[in-house]
């Protein structure tokens, strides 16, 4: 396939993946949060909440409903652009994907109109089983898609016959190598981002003393859930770098911006990476800690891009700054949740004017850092489909460069207006807030009432 072609056909797909990762990303983080809320409310009683639930029930509806319609999508951009992968690993990663369908999707499909439109129709026991069913859903979806990803990085349990790649055991391909580490890490990063909104949310309403009641119990949640994810999920980012040194070193020393095998290696803060030169222009960075880092030794030696031939190497630029907007946003997290952790145990987090200001931003930095691990992640794995056994060159399908500008247009245009839109009905649901009595089902009530424009 020319080279137009292909890079247009990998564009497309990322476009597609990008634009579709942010809605089942925020329906799990949500879902989650939603489940205690629906447990809290059964056991205590107490109506704060169910307002909470009632509120938050819209915006799962709608990123839900978002994340269905994307996803069926990105079957078909599998299908008809990346042809050759399908006839080639589809044996292995045709049965995952459709597990996710017959037990995640068909688990929260079954049980989402309770949790949307049944409180009133059903018992109280009845609705909380069901929201339970459909955040487990969630987690079950993430559990399948994971598997097969990770197994594209780190592939086991299979057999090659006729260049077709067959399953020769299902237990090691389900629970590959990177499989536990990738899963963590991605619903952790879910629950992560989701908290970022509700505290942005809850000190939009602070900021603009609208809701305090609401605000201020939303961000404190937000804070208190942050302050304990933000660690936990640099431990198991920490982690899931270790195994991704032990499987795919290559993508490590991208990551890096490492060219020559070694140790003592520094810990770039910054540089500008020379694919061409295969070396690094301005660096600024850490000595030692590299080598610290991923061989807890100061002088620990670390395999370099150079170990290999140019044409397995990934393009290291992206691969490089996407980990570091990754990381950095991480550490960001941690400190706007650890001090606003300080706050609340200084009885102050309701009054901290200058830090509800600085919060009611930050809904975005979970998700963007998601993407850029996500950017780290995938083209780290370059130039492979299938980690070491199909090359991505090989993999797509024999589709002309006029099509897929076409298509990609297409999908540029579609999605943006899909993702505007979303975002407008978020900022409608956002000015109009919580119903002070939450008395009726969140989503019809919402809909009955929801008349008052968005200022």
């Amino acid at each position: 396939m020319e080279i137009e072609a292909l890079m247009l056909a990998r564009v497309q797909f990322a476009l597609a993946l990008g634009y579709h990762i942010i809605f089942p990303t925020f329906s799990i983080g949500l879902a989650a949060y939603m489940a205690g809320l629906r447990l809290l409310e059964y056991f205590t009683g107490e109506r704060q909440y169910r307002k909470a639930f009632d509120y938050w029930l819209k915006y799962f509806a709608l990123s839900f409903g978002m994340g269905v319609v994307s996803g069926v999508v990105l079957s078909y951009a599998i299908g008809t652009t990346f042809g050759r992968f399908t006839e080639v690993a589809g044996a292995v990663v045709g049965p995952l994907m459709s597990y996710e369908v017959m037990t995640a999707f068909f688990l929260e499909a079954g049980f989402l109109g309770i949790m949307l439109f049944g409180r009133e129709r059903v018992s109280p026991l009845v609705h909380l089983l069901s929201t339970l069913l459909v955040a487990a859903g969630t987690l079950l979806s993430a559990f399948w898609i994971l598997s097969a990803n990770s197994w594209m990085h780190t592939p086991v349990g299979y057999e090659i016959i006729d260049g077709i790649i067959h399953a020769k055991d299902w237990f090691a391909i389900v629970f590959n190598p990177s499989f536990p580490y990738r899963l963590a890490h991605m619903v952790l990063a879910a629950m992560l981002s989701t908290t970022f909104v509700g505290a942005a949310i809850g000190a939009w309403y602070l900021h603009h003393d609208k809701h305090r009641d609401f605000g201020i119990q939303t961000l404190r949640n937000a804070v208190i859930a942050a302050s304990i994810l933000a660690p936990l999920q640099i431990f198991v980012g920490d982690l899931h770098g270790l195994n991704t040194l032990e499987h795919q070193p290559i993508k490590v020393a991208a990551m890096e911006g490492h060219w020559e095998t070694g140790g003592n290696v520094p810990l770039l803060l910054f540089a500008l990476p020379d694919q061409a030169a295969e070396k690094n222009h301005f660096e600024i960075g850490i000595p030692n800690i590299t080598s610290l880092i991923l061989t807890h030794s100061l002088d620990g030696e670390v395999q370099g891009l150079k170990s290999v031939p140019p044409e397995d190497r990934p393009p290291v630029a992206p691969v490089f700054f996407s980990f570091r907007v990754m990381v950095g946003l991480g550490l960001l997290m941690l400190l706007l949740a650890w001090y606003g952790l300080l706050l609340q145990m200084r009885g102050k987090l309701a009054a901290a004017g200058r830090y509800h200001a600085v919060m009611r931003f930050t809904a975005p930095i979970g998700f963007i850092a998601m993407l850029a691990g996500w950017i780290t992640t995938e083209i780290g794995r370059q130039p492979w489909t299938v980690y070491g056994l199909l090359r991505t060159p090989d993999a797509v399908s024999q589709v002309s460069a006029d099509k897929l500008i076409t298509t990609l247009i297409l999908f540029a245009v579609v999605y943006t207006g899909l993702f505007v839109a979303f975002i407008k009905v978020c900022r409608m649901l956002l000015h109009k807030g919580p119903h002070p009595d939450a008395v009726k089902s969140g989503i019809v009530h919402d809909v009955e009432s929801a008349q008052e424009p968005a200022s």
